[in-house]
């Protein structure tokens, strides 16, 4: 049984690629750089929106200037448009409130940056209580550096062997185990399925469904249930 379940957020939780594109895609015309197509994001997202911004510049212009140029374009127009046509992946939701049902610690751990990831966790799971929720802070190493992880654990309180940790990415899988905690790696993410199996996670997951079985026990939670039920009448 796991007392605590940390998500990554895009590619995980929701699909945020058409956003991200979209938002990418303005910036760079607004600079007069050529743009993308909405696929060709899901390999560069996933390292925080610096690392984005300079995978999705031509060559010979990655420099940090620019990089900082794409960004001052990208933020402003992205606060607005990040909840366009992001949406949970299927079984997502319903995943989310069964481990809260459970009594189960639910966290995020994102590479997005702080201020959009909190937005989006709160306009799509507003009924759900997060542990933590965190993306790229200032002044913190962004994933697969572990500090994420152990700052939602001293939240959490809660021991390594106790967490489980979902992601979509070979970042997310390198993160966990960078951590010490179990990986889950899902695959109707942004990356391929062998992306994640190269990094040997201990469960891999097709459907939101099938996280349900490696983070409790469902004659655990029925009797749980039924306990809860019976000091409600």
């Amino acid at each position: 049984m796991k007392k605590l379940v940390i998500f990554d957020l895009d590619g995980t939780l929701l699909n945020t690629i058409a956003d991200l594109a979209h938002s990418t895609n303005y910036a760079l015309n607004k600079l007069g750089y050529p743009t993308h197509e909405i696929e060709k994001y899901n390999f560069m997202v996933g390292n925080g929106i610096n690392k984005l911004f300079e995978c999705a510049l031509p060559e010979g212009e990655k420099t940090e200037e620019n990089v900082l140029r794409v960004r001052n374009e990208f933020v402003p127009y992205y606060d607005i448009h990040n909840a366009d046509d992001s949406r949970p992946y299927p079984g997502i939701p319903a995943l989310l409130s069964y481990l809260q049902s459970a009594g189960i610690q639910i966290a995020v751990a994102s590479n997005k940056y702080q201020a959009a990831t909190e937005k989006l966790v709160a306009h799509y799971f507003p009924e759900i209580h997060f542990t933590a929720v965190f993306g790229q802070r200032e002044g913190v190493n962004v994933k697969p550096d572990p500090t994420i992880v152990f700052d939602i654990l001293k939240l959490a309180n809660v021991r390594k062997e106790d967490v489980l940790y979902v992601g979509d990415s070979g970042v997310d899988m390198q993160t966990a185990a960078n951590a010490g905690v179990t990986a889950c790696g899902v695959t109707w993410g942004f990356r391929p399925r062998t992306e994640l199996e190269e990094f040997n996670p201990a469960y891999m997951a097709d459907a939101a469904e099938k996280i349900k079985k490696w983070s409790f026990n469902d004659d655990i939670l029925i009797r749980i249930i039924m306990i809860r039920q019976v000091k409600l009448q």
